[in-house]
């Protein structure tokens, strides 16, 4: 219930943009336009702003041109052969073959066959004409448009969350496998590799999330000003989807390690748990909008750790995609690879880290 109301005030100003923008797009089709029945108006709201993540300039380009195809292709084959079952057939398929072949995407060519279903069941005699049910889709889309710019969801919360879903993930597949080192747990080392194998849905997620914080930062004036904040997480994005690729190799490696005669040893564990408290404190900072340097501090510290001696081949292996974790999160923090890569212990330096 409690990860229900998280998901419903996350979506709560998605849902006001839908209630208002399409009520509004109504009254201004049926009071300024004179259209006596513009249902195209609330439908293109709805369609523009939706209740999910994603593209609206796109969707309001994709809805307008496929309603007006649809309606088009729509208007003119039952104008001229009737409405009926085959007639509908005809019309769907016209329409949405027209709307392939111009553009293949889903929404495009989907809106293309609902306005001609729409035109040659619904709406034949009804005295309004194609340009009518055309303006009534841009007149809806520019409605959610300005409903987004004006009660905007807050691009940093959905940010935010996103980004913790893709760091709680990391950490927790970095301390499974840090408790199955320290407790020789074959077990274990299975889970966070399963664990790891399940990690990429957070990544895409994080990744439309982001796309459509960048859009309400765009769009809405009153987050212009704070676009700066809203960077960091575009920083933040592909270092932080490189770590997780890194940390999936660990996992597998770390299951590998605990057959071997020679198991990793408990320090190698502490690093791993170094490095997940710190993706958390990378996560709390930036939704805190703060410079991440506490969790870039405790980045270094373990960077700058001496290799433990007398490991296997496995283990060799965890330490190289552990040096490599730790330089994705430090240029997740704001660092640039080539500084990131120098805090590292060199590779000639005794007891340093071998391969990364």
């Amino acid at each position: 219930m409690k990860e229900r109301l998280g998901t419903f005030s996350l979506m709560a100003p998605s849902i006001a943009q839908c209630a208002v923008g399409a009520a509004l797009a109504w009254i201004i089709a049926m009071q300024l336009l004179g259209h006596p029945s513009p249902f195209f108006a609330p439908i293109s709201v709805l369609i523009c702003v939706g209740t999910g993540l994603g593209q609206r300039l796109r969707r309001v380009a994709e809805l307008v041109i496929g309603v007006s195809l649809g309606v088009g292709v729509g208007d003119l084959l039952v104008g001229w052969i009737g409405s009926g079952a085959w007639q509908i057939a005809l019309v769907v398929a016209l329409a949405m073959t027209v709307a392939v072949l111009l553009n293949s995407g889903a929404l495009f060519v989907a809106q293309a066959g609902s306005s001609a279903v729409l035109v040659a069941t619904l709406v034949p005699g009804d005295g309004a004409g194609g340009l009518d049910r055309m303006a009534d889709a841009l007149t809806g889309g520019v409605i959610g448009i300005a409903a987004v710019a004006l009660l905007p969801a807050s691009p940093f919360a959905i940010a935010a969350k996103h980004l913790s879903g893709v760091l709680d993930a990391l950490s927790t597949v970095m301390e499974q496998a840090a408790e199955a080192i320290e407790k020789r747990d074959v077990d274990l080392a299975a889970e966070a590799l399963e664990e790891a194998r399940t990690t990429q849905a957070a990544v895409e997620e994080f990744e439309a999330a982001l796309e459509t914080s960048k859009e309400i930062t765009m769009i809405s004036p009153l987050h212009w000003h704070r676009r700066a904040r809203l960077a960091r997480y575009e920083t933040a994005a592909v270092p932080v989807d490189l770590a997780l690729r890194n940390v999936r190799v660990l996992a597998r490696r770390t299951l590998a390690a605990l057959g071997e005669a020679s198991p990793p040893p408990a320090a190698l564990a502490e690093a791993m748990r170094e490095v997940s408290e710190a993706a958390l404190l990378l996560q709390l900072e930036l939704g805190a909008g703060r410079e991440p340097t506490l969790a870039r501090q405790a980045l270094l510290a373990v960077a700058a750790r001496e290799r433990p001696e007398g490991l296997g081949f496995s283990a060799h292996v965890i330490i190289a995609q552990l040096r490599s974790v730790v330089v994705d999160l430090l240029q997740a923090t704001g660092m640039d690879h080539e500084a990131a890569t120098e805090a590292l212990t060199p590779l000639d330096e005794p007891g340093g880290p071998q391969t990364g």
